[in-house]
């Protein structure tokens, strides 16, 4: 087994670029997960494992499948370096970001399209939920926060490995998959129909907008039809994530 004393280290130097930076996440492709349950789920997916990284004074359960796996013991001070939660496992795992090919993204008639959500939480959670419904695929637009901040993967609670994330121009996407048969949904607040009016589908896109200006006009005018949840307390709105699941769970009930 290798192991890491130094912070100044070139491959440290990496792992701290890949949690702090989204810049180097999109130029190589990798993210780490950090804490057991997500290196256990990194693990289901072996291809995507880099290596595994573990502080001085952590076991890997027994029971775990690591054969082939590259593992680096570190020291603590390595271990503090890329940490991000404040009581880290000092488990992580460096791995590499899922490759969807075209074929596999022609495919898809579930779909959720994202629109310009900033909060990592609500884009981990999303994912999360999509993958818990049985969605296809997750799509984000533009302005959206990365996929593969570590406030998202936390979020998602490996769902990363589960469910393909791509990034895209969603009027594109509203295209093709309307050029398909897929009735696209939007959410808003003028010209829709309750939510519970909409018939249950084995296909389907929903479009969720930012938090605080809804979906795009550009896209809103696109699609077949828009839907609302209505509030029946005093609440202004509901967290987009709250709302991307009632919505889905409605859809495909």
């Amino acid at each position: 087994m290798k192991r890491i004393e130094s912070t100044q280290n070139s491959l440290v130097k990496h792992w701290k670029k890949l949690t702090s930076t989204r810049k180097e996440r999109e130029k190589t492709g990798e993210f780490i997960v950090e804490g057991f349950h997500l290196v256990e789920e990194a693990l289901k997916n072996k291809e995507q494992v880099v290596q595994i990284i573990i502080r001085e004074d952590v076991e890997i359960p027994l029971l775990w499948p690591t054969d082939n796996v590259t593992i680096i013991e570190v020291a603590d001070s390595v271990a503090k370096e890329i940490a991000e939660t404040e009581q880290s496992q000092g488990i992580f795992a460096h791995c590499k970001q899922l490759e969807v090919s075209e074929e596999s993204q022609s495919k898809w008639r579930k779909v959720l399209l994202v629109d310009a959500v900033q909060d990592p939480g609500n884009i981990g959670t999303m994912i999360r939920t999509a993958d818990a419904v049985g969605i296809d695929a997750v799509v984000l637009g533009k302005g959206c926060a990365d996929a593969y901040n570590p406030k998202t993967v936390r979020s998602a609670q490996g769902s990363h490995f589960h469910i393909p994330i791509v990034k895209g121009d969603l009027l594109d996407w509203v295209d093709d998959l309307q050029a398909k048969g897929v009735p696209v949904y939007g959410t808003a607040l003028n010209d829709a129909i309750q939510y519970t009016e909409v018939e249950s589908t084995n296909q389907f896109a929903l479009i969720v907008g930012n938090e605080g200006s809804g979906i795009d006009h550009k896209l809103l005018v696109k699609t077949d039809k828009n839907v609302i949840i209505p509030i029946f307390g005093q609440a202004e709105s509901l967290n987009v994530a709250v709302a991307t699941g009632i919505l889905l769970y409605q859809f495909v009930r």
